[in-house]
């Protein structure tokens, strides 16, 4: 049975990705904002001192924004900053020496398709999900080799909370019904919808299989074909 560490876990793709490894008979621990700051350098390695071997860790922990760029705040900025990218890289240098040591492990990040691409309005964001790209191809570089994975999701607007809120935010800018605001938002990915959260676990569940071993330092872009990488 693997320990599987699932940030952001309580809802959304977390809680798809936690419910999918525990169907898969794994041991999953969720972290939610109450059971850990992942910005927090302290938090982050008291907790992961006492968990033991993690076997594989899910970097799903997210926050969103959206503002022109020269209507984004520093508070905003380095808010995503700090959640997207150094909360993945706290976790992951928590992580990872166990994982070195046993010579075994699975670290998958939950980015976006905006790591990939530039979208407009959302600068922070973009950058954020760029830099845990970014991370998640060091990482791999760093285990190159080794029995350890480190890979990445980049997945379109998903059904969740997150993009619940985008879609009133375009209501309430525009003055266009939620109905039609959400499909503004759908079709701004090739597939014409959002993406269920079941999906994105089942990419991130793949790349944590044993037998997926060969793949190390890869993005899986889950939009239907938009963005080929």
């Amino acid at each position: 049975m693997r320990l599987v560490v699932v940030t952001g876990g309580t809802r959304g793709i977390g809680a798809a990705v936690a419910k999918r490894f525990t169907d898969l008979g794994d041991r999953v621990v969720v972290l939610g904002r109450a059971d850990c700051d992942v910005t927090d350098e302290a938090a982050v390695a008291e907790l992961f001192g006492s968990l033991g071997e993690v076997d594989v860790l899910v970097n799903n922990a997210g926050v969103s924004a959206s503002a022109p760029l020269t209507k984004t705040t520093m508070d905003s900025w380095r808010s995503q900053l700090d959640v997207n990218a150094t909360g993945a890289f706290l976790c992951t240098r928590a992580a990872l020496p166990g994982m070195r040591a046993r010579n075994s492990g699975r670290i998958v990040t939950v980015a976006s398709t905006a790591g990939l691409a530039g979208q407009k309005y959302t600068a922070a964001y973009s950058a954020s999900k760029h830099a845990a790209v970014g991370l998640m191809r060091a990482v791999a570089a760093e285990v190159t080799g080794t029995g350890v994975t480190s890979n990445a999701v980049c997945p379109t607007f998903v059904r969740t909370d997150m993009t619940a809120t985008t879609v009133q935010r375009i209501a309430a800018t525009t003055g266009r019904s939620e109905e039609d605001s959400a499909r503004i938002v759908a079709d701004m990915s090739p597939l014409g919808r959002l993406l269920e959260p079941e999906e994105v676990a089942f990419a991130v569940t793949f790349l944590a299989a044993p037998e997926a071993a060969a793949v190390n330092g890869q993005t899986i872009v889950l939009d239907g074909g938009g963005l080929q990488t």
